[in-house]
Formats: structure tokens, sequence, C-alpha cells
């Protein structure tokens, strides 16, 4: 037995944030949360839950590229992140793959402890809340898990395999690895349940609310490449919450412009990445030429380096992490694009209007029209891919729009040899720690 709990502790990686709130409630003579305060605490643990997601899927995109001598100096796991190799692209310890089930198996926690407190008549405001936030967060983890470690959706591949679903606390409950599917249907059904259960505005935005499940689902729906669905849960965000910042108010010279808990953010959670911050990370000059002169994103997001390059400084954190929370302006594209896709072009084009109109320099923004499908669709695309840059997003978002046939595929140097993930690859869904393959018996990505 003391074997198998070992082995559990290596490969789940879940117990080190709540053990260590734990033994701080034994201090009290309180050794298990048996409060709703109690367990709010736990939820409210950002370091935990909000700041912690992965980089992973960002550095194994086009938009950020490093010169030779930059990306030499980074460890090795990360040079073979960044060039697509099929081992050691992650530390042993402390992996995305640890900080994703850390946050996962917290949520399961509290929603074990809340059904032994029990809703009443005097509590079922702050009981429904609590177990709200834990099924958005323990869906939104998930769902991260089978956005890196799996392949896109498709229902034409069922059996193709995902992440393990971590249901309880139980460290001897073994992992499987569910199927893709499975992790979708699990993901949907914890955020049903959270919408359910949230209240329309949380007391702050690192915590989730009502709307944030909403626009949460929209996303699953969108990368499922269920669009009608889709548009359905961003139609109920944003009849919620539907403020934009208009990009006129902001300072395009500061370091970085856009403030952090600003009125698009709808749950507020972030990734690190040394690798990918502007003292590094050079923007994808293709990238960069895609914004017109007078669109002010092509200031507020960018720094000139004076070299020829530019780096980001347009997070919605206001500094050098980079956002990865849930927005009202990826709803907003995520409805724009449905319609579209539904052929609602003059409804696809007026949610587009009204997003770039904030963006543009005032009174130089020319409403897009148009009545041809597919051109109106492409021009939907474009604006996501200028708009959410380097929030975690753009990888799947290329996985889920290779299924429609866009065939988009990457391509690196580094040293003068040049690196290729062809579109559909199996690269695409990134190897599995190999620790954990190690101890857990887990398959592994091909």
């Amino acid at each position: 037995m003391k074997k198998l709990i070992c082995l559990s502790m290596v490969v789940l990686l879940f117990c080190t944030s709540c053990k260590k709130f734990l033994d701080e409630k034994s201090n009290q003579n309180q050794a298990v949360p048996e409060t709703l305060v109690d367990l709010q605490a736990l939820l409210d643990q950002y370091q935990v839950l909000n700041y912690v997601d992965g980089n992973a899927a960002e550095i194994s995109t086009d938009d950020v590229y490093l010169n030779d001598a930059d990306l030499g100096a980074r460890p090795e796991n990360e040079r073979n992140m960044y060039t697509w190799q099929r081992s050691n692209i992650f530390l042993q310890d402390g992996n995305e793959w640890f900080y994703n089930y850390r946050a996962i198996n917290r949520t399961n926690v509290v929603l074990e402890a809340i059904a032994k407190i029990g809703k009443t008549a005097g509590n079922a405001a702050e009981w429904d809340n609590v177990s709200g936030q834990a099924y958005f967060i323990r869906a939104k983890n998930h769902l991260r898990g089978l956005y890196i470690w799996g392949n896109a959706y498709g229902e034409q591949s069922p059996s193709d395999l995902g992440v393990p679903l971590r249901l309880g606390s139980d460290f001897n409950v073994p992992s499987v690895r569910a199927t893709v599917a499975q992790g979708y249907v699990q993901v949907v059904s914890d955020l049903q349940r959270a919408v359910q259960a949230l209240p329309l505005k949380a007391v702050h935005v690192m915590r989730p609310s009502k709307p944030a499940a909403f626009g949460l689902l929209a996303r699953v729906y969108l990368s499922m490449r269920k669009y009608e669905l889709a548009k359905l849960y961003a139609d109920s965000c944003l009849s919620l919450k539907a403020d934009l910042v208009d990009y006129n108010s902001l300072n395009a010279a500061a370091s970085y412009p856009i403030g952090q808990f600003n009125v698009e953010v709808l749950q507020d959670s972030y990734f690190t990445s040394p690798m990918l911050n502007n003292a590094r990370g050079k923007v994808n000059p293709a990238l960069y030429a895609l914004y017109e002169a007078n669109d002010l994103r092509k200031v507020v997001f960018f720094s000139d380096n004076k070299n020829g390059t530019y780096g980001f400084k347009g997070s919605y954190e206001g500094n050098s992490n980079f956002f990865s929370g849930v927005a009202v302006n990826e709803v907003l594209l995520i409805r724009s694009e449905c319609l579209a896709r539904a052929g609602r072009l003059s409804e696809a084009l007026a949610d587009l209007n009204r997003l770039l109109r904030s963006r543009y320099k005032k009174n130089t923004f020319i409403d897009r029209v148009g009545n041809d499908q597919q051109a109106v669709l492409a021009d939907i695309l474009l604006e996501r891919r200028k708009e959410l840059l380097l929030r975690g997003l753009r990888w799947v978002d290329v996985k889920r729009l290779n299924m429609e046939n866009a065939g988009i595929s990457f391509s690196r140097s580094y040293k003068g040899v040049i690196y290729q993930l062809k579109a559909n690859s199996t690269g695409f869904a990134l190897p599995i720690p190999e620790r954990v393959i190690e101890v857990a018996g887990l398959p592994q990505n091909p």
C-alpha cells in the first residue's frame, strides 16, 4: 500500500497544496475542511488554481520565435518543445501535468467535502457558488489537458486517447486515459453544473461566474466544431456581460498598456514563460504584418525592439504574464464565427465590426461588409488570429481548423536545421511527461 500511495503521488502529483492547507488547519485542531468558508479558502489559493496555466500550447505554436542565441541558452526540454521533439519536452517534476492535476485534485477535495456539508435554505447561495467554482475549475483543467495531450475532437476517431479524468481525490484509484470524446463529455457536464450554480457576478474575476462558465462552454463547443452550440452559449454569455475596452483610451506607449482585471475579463488566469517574454520572444513577422496602420493593436500589443523585431506587451494581465482566462473579446469572436458558418453574415459582421471599432483609431474604421460566406468567415478567422494571440488558444485553433481542411503547418529553424510540424500530424498531441508514463504505465502518444 505504501508503494502504491507513493507511486500515485509521483504520477498524479495532486496533494502538495491541499496538504499545506490541511496542515495549517490542524494547528487549529481541525484536520479537514468542514465549512463552506474552509472550502472557499481552498478555491481562493490563486497560485494553485488561477496562475499556473501551462505554456506548452503556446511555445509549440507560431506566434513567437527565438533566434539561435536565445534558444540555445534555454534548457534542453524547452528547445525540444520548440522544435516539436517527441521526448524530453517537460521537466521531470513541477511540469504542466503536475500543475494541471494538482488543481483538479483540489476541486475534487472541495466537491467531496461539500457533499458532506449538505445544502440548506440558509447556505444555498454560498453552497452553490462554491460547488460551481469547483466544477468550473475542474472542467477548465481537464480541457487544457485535452488541448495539449489529445488529438483534435473528431467524431470519426472515437478511440483517440485523451487524458485521465480524475473525478475523486482517492490516490488509490489508478489513472486511465479516457478517450478524447469521453473527456469532452465530462468537461461539458462539469460546466453545465457550473452554469447552474454560479452567481451572475463573482466578488472578483479571479473567481468564475455564470457568464464565465457560459463563455468557457462556448470555447469548448468551438473546439469540438459544434458551432450551433458554441453560438448558443456565446449568446448566453454576452447577454449577461458584453463590455469591451476602447483601445483609444489606452496609453499605447506604456510598457503594458492593457490593465489587469479590465472590463472584458470574465475569469482571470494566466501562464508564465521566460522563453516567450519580450526579452527573448520575437513576434512572428508574418503575424505582425497583418495589422493595418490605423489598427491600435499594432502599437498596443507590440513593442518595437528597434532592430526590426517586435515583442508582445498586450497581455490582459497588465504585465509580462500571459492571460489565459475567459474574456468578452474571445466570446464575441466565437459568436461571429459561428454566425458566419450558419450563413447569417450580417449578424456575424455586426459582431466583428463592434469589436474592431474599439480596436482602430477613432473615426478611421470602415465597417466590414460582404455577402460571400467563405470570404466573411476568412475575415473573422483572421481577426481571431490577430486578437487572441499568446493566450494559449492558437494550438487548439489550428488543430480544429485543420479538421476543416485548413492545412495549417508550422516550420522553424535552429542552427540551420529546418523543423516542421505538418497539418494533422500526430505531433499535435504532445508527448506525456516520461516520468508519468514510466510510473503509471499510461500509453504514450505516438
